[in-house]
């Protein structure tokens, strides 16, 4: 693992803003490594499976657990997500890199050595825009340098009996099911500054790769999971500090959340007088708090050299490019796309973009011909609420795009009202089927006639004769008394603005 590039200088003095004595404001640098779980069917280097939540140590094999006489051999659909996650993160992708062995002793790591790529990376060099919002603040676009992709293979798991951690428990259990799956892992430039744009970058980061179908990012099962690299500084000119490293976090609001408290303890810590230590950290959720793990170790430490059983590898401009070709369109595009082509509110934009799936059942509902922002509306209300509760797939959803697309051109066309739809709308959602067929089968249709409905609201003054006098003498609130008796007696299938108008027009006599 290589270590984000917030590290560079341990100097911590403080820096005067120009021409005055007090030190500047103080600031954190941020840098993430964020490991992606590929989702290939088997390992990185082996036929071994990479089925999650099996029984421990099944899927395990001769190459995985290094014995002598084994050798690796590159899973090439490894190296094909490798490049896609490199292109989509617009990386330059290496025509020529290798892979390194990674020397530490730890009883989840079977060979006593990680293959990983080290000086010669498959990707460098790259960028991602991300949307910073937060309540009660604008927000804003920002991009974050990424310095590196490699690939690498993952380590087994150890359960501590006794105790959630080794500290305290009475003996430790591992299972060696996750050595040899196949990482992506993801470097940040120290472009990050608080603890709200660290979570923005990591879950685009784990967006894209869902975008991509180059892995699944559930952080649960630790498809996606992330390093925080922290530093203060007196003031944006002034160098880095001392680095700390938190482990592991498997959430975006403990990403936040750590990043947020770390800050605050290094600040408190120099203010006092006190030295930040180099060293990795956990996030303690239970107590939020960061607690020391061990000192960090520097990459001279690992002993880094050629893996000798692994040949280079070689990407061809025909293959980079066949494979770029391969790329869908990503959510930062979808986004502006939806905001500037669709009309969209940025909130709406970045819900929709927000998963895959969601993304492509709008579009497919835009091209049937409805509005796009009726549709948006529908899709993150009432529909993402039921796919939710229901733990369901958009393709799987009994009412389909176009199903929905009438749907909003019947409301658009004022045969029926919002009302109407949404008593309407579960039973599509449970079965599918035709709105326009629904509607006129069971006469819901609208009623639009001023006739019509000037006879209604003449019956409804005459039976209510104290709330009109009511009304007339002042009480104008009463309207909306009426308007729910209109209703209730219409069914909802009054004409809302044309049942207004009359009405009032009765109302005032």
């Amino acid at each position: 693992m290589a270590g984000a590039a917030a590290t560079a200088s341990a100097k911590t003095d403080a820096a005067a803003a120009p021409g005055s004595t007090a030190p500047a404001a103080w600031e954190a640098v941020i840098g993430l490594e964020t490991h992606v779980q590929l989702g290939t069917a088997s390992k990185i280097f082996t036929s071994a499976s990479t089925t999650f939540g099996d029984d421990p140590n099944t899927h395990i094999d001769p190459v995985v657990c290094g014995l002598p006489g084994t050798l690796p051999v590159l899973n090439q659909k490894v190296l094909e997500y490798a490049v896609k996650a490199g292109l989509a993160l617009n990386l330059h992708i290496a025509e020529h890199s290798k892979f390194d062995r990674k020397q530490y002793f730890y009883p989840d790591l079977p060979k006593n050595y990680q293959i990983s790529q080290y000086d010669e990376p498959i990707a460098e060099d790259g960028w991602i825009e991300v949307e910073v919002a937060e309540k009660g603040k604008e927000t804003y676009v920002k991009r974050i340098g990424i310095e590196r992709l490699h690939m690498e293979e993952d380590a087994g798991k150890l359960v501590h009996a006794g105790s959630d951690r080794l500290a305290g428990s009475t003996h430790s259990l591992v299972d060696y099911n996750r050595a040899g799956v196949a990482l992506a892992e993801i470097v940040s430039k120290p472009d990050l500054r608080t603890g709200r744009e660290a979570a923005e970058y990591a879950a685009e980061i784990r967006r894209i790769m869902r975008y991509l179908g180059v892995s699944d990012g559930n952080m649960q099962e630790g498809s996606l999971r992330c390093d925080v690299n922290i530093s203060v500084r007196r003031g944006p000119d002034a160098p880095f500090g001392t680095k700390v490293e938190i482990k592991n976090m498997n959430s975006f609001s403990a990403i936040q959340k750590a990043i947020d408290y770390e800050i605050q303890r290094q600040i408190k810590a120099y203010e006092a007088g006190e030295p930040v230590l180099q060293e990795t950290r956990l996030w303690d959720e239970g107590k939020q708090l960061t607690r020391s793990m061990r000192g960090k170790e520097g990459a001279s430490d690992y002993r880094y050299f050629p893996d000798p059983d692994l040949g280079p590898i070689e990407v061809s401009a025909d293959q980079r490019e066949g494979w770029r070709a391969e790329l869908p369109e990503l959510p930062a595009a979808k986004r502006h796309r939806y905001a500037e082509q669709l009309g969209l509110s940025i909130y709406d934009a970045r819900v929709l973009t927000d998963e895959r799936p969601m993304a492509d059942y709008f579009e497919a509902a835009v091209a049937a011909g409805a509005d796009a922002k009726g549709l948006a509306n529908w899709i993150t209300g009432d529909i993402a609420a039921h796919v939710n509760a229901n733990r369901l797939s958009y393709a799987d959803l009994p009412f389909r795009p176009e199903q929905l697309a009438e749907m909003v051109q019947l409301i658009d066309g004022g045969t029926i009202s919002g009302k109407i739809a949404k008593e309407i709308l579960p039973e599509l959602l449970e079965k599918g089927g035709s709105p326009r067929a629904i509607v006129e089968e069971r006469g819901l249709g609208m009623i639009s006639d001023p006739a019509a409905i000037a006879s209604i609201v003449a019956e409804l003054l005459a039976a209510h004769p104290e709330e009109v006098e009511a009304f007339r003498g002042g009480k104008t609130k009463l309207q909306g008394f009426f308007v729910g008796q209109l209703m209730k007696r219409t069914g909802g299938r009054a004409d809302p603005k044309l049942a207004n108008q009359i009405l009032i027009e009765q109302l005032k006599g």
